[in-house]
């Protein structure tokens, strides 16, 4: 099954927190801070047909996003999160 966004938002994965700090110390589980980057899996209509906004981003980005943004959803065992655009703050090069 896949899911397509309506309007102005995208549907993102998190991206893997990591497991190790610089240092090489190994961060347990409950110690990790939830990661604000994710893959773009989708984007809505809203934002393919608006001239302005149709490079701003698009499928396979990574984009930073706001911490409390979005709804969490679960597709096909896969956890994916629905925000609107602009709860993406940067993209990532």
């Amino acid at each position: 099954m896949s899911v397509k966004p309506l309007g102005e938002r995208v549907v993102i994965k998190m991206v893997e927190a990591e497991e190790k700090t610089k240092s090489g110390i190994v961060l347990p589980g409950t110690a990790k801070e939830k990661p604000q980057v994710a893959e773009v899996l989708a984007v809505g209509a809203g934002i393919t047909s608006d001239e302005k906004k149709k490079d701003e981003i698009k499928v396979g980005d990574k984009v930073i996003f706001s911490k409390f943004a979005g709804t969490e959803v679960k597709v096909d065992g896969e956890e994916l999160i629905i925000i609107k655009l602009s709860d993406v703050l940067a993209v990532i090069e």
